[in-house]
């Protein structure tokens, strides 16, 4: 725990001393493409943008340039239908939930009423599991609480022959690696793309690799801190228990039965901290999303087990991601640390995201910086011509 510790104190760190750099370099690429002009009702697509800006001459035309932003452009054109799809999804996706729900109270109602009407079940229930434990060779290591899991186990398995399995999340278009050189306008064609999915689907975050770090961190110790406090049983009973008529011992089982249930779910921290990635004020907004991931790097260990939880579960959900990094994915840890975890993360990015390569060998942040200093060099001359 104190080595997890350090590692997240120590990527925070470096988050907080990037961040401000990194918001420096981009805005000179990130203003070509936010102009206010190109914003109307029926928004330009990435490469209705490029073409534009280049037309204009705020733009050196780039053949690899453009055609990123034609892959990015027939990305958006697959997304409308998604989103249409994944809004039918959820639909079904909540239905099942709560039939599951429903279910899984009346199987927990059985069992309860069975302890209830039965004074020795419980007992009797023990010393079956106790004697059936002890007929095999118990491991060393053998955790507590294995008669929770075992019932837990059971009830979920009889909740897929009531229920169902989960649906299935509709085939989501795969996504875009961008990668190049530095200074190649990879960040500048993803905002280009990110500007013009609004309005098309509900759920869309843009996070640059510093900025998504801090989130991963600020999430992770939210959650920790909350399982850490320790609250009064009564306040730990859900609603629902309470207005059973059941015995005070039979409500605490249900609600032991209910934290287990939670501990389960919570037991992997960063699918948790994935799904709060699209939870500002729209939780009942139900459809696709879309993650546009700037600079992708491993820096340390917590980057690369971080990343891997975390995108592997929004990968997994349906969510279309659309990255930037300066190296191709398998080149990205350089510095061989945590191979196999490593390995889950590039073989998820190979197998949901295209990868572009960006070949121009110009950096155009440079490019501008220079065309910046000249007209600022012609207008001081008239000036002087004309002073």
């Amino acid at each position: 725990m104190r080595r997890i510790s350090n590692l997240l104190s120590k990527s925070k760190q470096l988050a907080a001393f990037a961040s401000l750099e990194t918001k420096l370099r981009a805005n000179a690429l990130r203003s070509y493409c936010d102009q206010s002009h190109l914003r109307r009702q029926n928004r330009p697509g990435p490469l209705v943008q490029y073409r534009s800006l280049v037309d204009q001459g705020k733009l050196r035309h780039d053949p690899f340039q453009e055609s990123v932003a034609s892959e990015l452009e027939n990305l958006l054109a697959r997304l409308e239908q998604y989103e249409k799809d994944m809004e039918e999804y959820h639909v079904n996706l909540a239905n099942w939930e709560k039939q599951r729900e429903n279910e899984r109270r009346r199987l927990l109602m059985e069992e309860v009423e069975l302890h209830q009407k039965d004074e020795y079940w419980w007992k009797r229930l023990n010393n079956k599991l106790t004697e059936r434990w002890e007929s095999r060779k118990r491991p060393k290591n053998m955790e507590s609480g294995v008669g929770k899991w075992v019932s837990y186990l059971k009830r979920e398995k009889k909740l897929d022959s009531l229920v169902g399995h989960r649906p299935t999340a509709p085939p989501a278009p795969k996504g875009l690696y961008i990668y190049g050189n530095v200074g190649s306008g990879k960040t500048m064609l993803m905002d280009m793309f990110y500007s013009a999915t609004k309005g098309i689907v509900k759920h869309r975050r843009r996070y640059h690799f510093h900025e998504a770090m801090l989130r991963i961190n600020e999430q992770m110790h939210k959650i920790w801190k909350n399982q850490i406090e320790e609250k009064p049983l009564q306040s730990t009973i859900a609603g629902w228990i309470m207005s059973l008529p059941f015995d005070t011992k039979a409500k605490e089982w249900l609600a032991a039965e209910e934290r287990y249930k939670q501990e389960v779910q919570m037991k992997n921290i960063l699918p948790a901290v994935a799904d709060m990635f699209f939870l500002d004020g729209e939780e009942n907004e139900k459809g696709a999303s879309i993650l546009c991931f700037d600079e992708i790097q491993t820096v340390d260990v917590f980057a690369i087990v971080a990343l891997s939880g975390i995108l592997s579960r929004l990968l997994s959900s349906g969510t279309i991601i659309v990255a930037t990094s300066n190296r191709a994915p398998k080149d990205l840890n350089e510095a061989g640390m945590q191979k196999e975890i490593f390995q889950k993360l590039v073989s998820k990015l190979e197998e949901h995201c295209e990868k572009v390569l960006i070949g121009s060998e110009i950096d155009y942040r440079r490019f501008i910086a220079q065309k910046s200093e000249n007209q600022s060099q012609k207008h001081i001359i008239r000036r002087k011509v004309t002073n």
